[in-house]
């Protein structure tokens, strides 16, 4: 959403811009412009309510529904509340400091893919709260036990969040994706 929103700034800079510069070299035919282009648009929209009615009325609704349909989902994006990009951490010594979820998705990533059979880790951090809430999406070798090899990465990322990055884990989620076999495999 953030690209989408960049996006449609820069063209509308681009568009105001445009329609200064137009306004500043040319003030006094660009109002005469559009006075015309609107008594234009009045007398076409006139003449369509009064030959067509059920045209003219089919786009009235068209037009609301395609303006609710845009502006509220943009609105909502806007407005809505994120879930914070770092976790606190509050030190035994009294001190504070700010985690990035980021940062710990890396360092979860570099602890897990240490593990055997772990071919690649892929986590999904996100802050709530003084807490940290992890889903793990793993690959591994396609002959893992699997209650043991989830207990064993379960471990090892309580390890890294609670005692050597002091965060408070909140729920952890763990979702196994086996590689395929390959051909010396059974």
């Amino acid at each position: 959403m953030n690209v989408f929103n960049k996006i449609l700034v820069i063209i509308l800079l681009l568009l105001l811009l445009a329609l200064c510069l137009v306004l500043a070299l040319f003030p006094l035919q660009t109002l005469q412009a559009v006075q015309q282009g609107a008594a234009n648009s009045a007398a076409w929209l006139r003449n369509l309510q009064t030959q067509r009615a059920w045209l003219f009325s089919l786009g009235q609704i068209a037009l609301a529904v395609l303006a609710v349909v845009v502006c509220i989902p943009l609105l909502w994006q806007e407005v809505r509340i994120r879930r914070p990009r770092a976790v606190r951490v509050n030190t035994e010594g009294g001190s504070e400091a700010a985690v990035t979820t980021d940062s710990v998705a890396r360092r979860l990533t570099w602890h897990l893919d240490q593990l055997a059979d772990v071919i690649s880790v892929t986590p999904i951090v996100t802050g709530s709260g003084k807490a940290v809430n992890v889903k793990l999406n793993v690959q591994t070798r396609p002959e893992i036990d699997v209650p043991m090899k989830t207990d064993e990465i379960v471990s090892v990322a309580k390890e890294v969040i609670t005692e050597r990055m002091g965060l408070q884990l909140g729920k952890i989620q763990v979702h196994i994706d086996h590689a395929p076999y390959t051909e010396g495999t059974a």
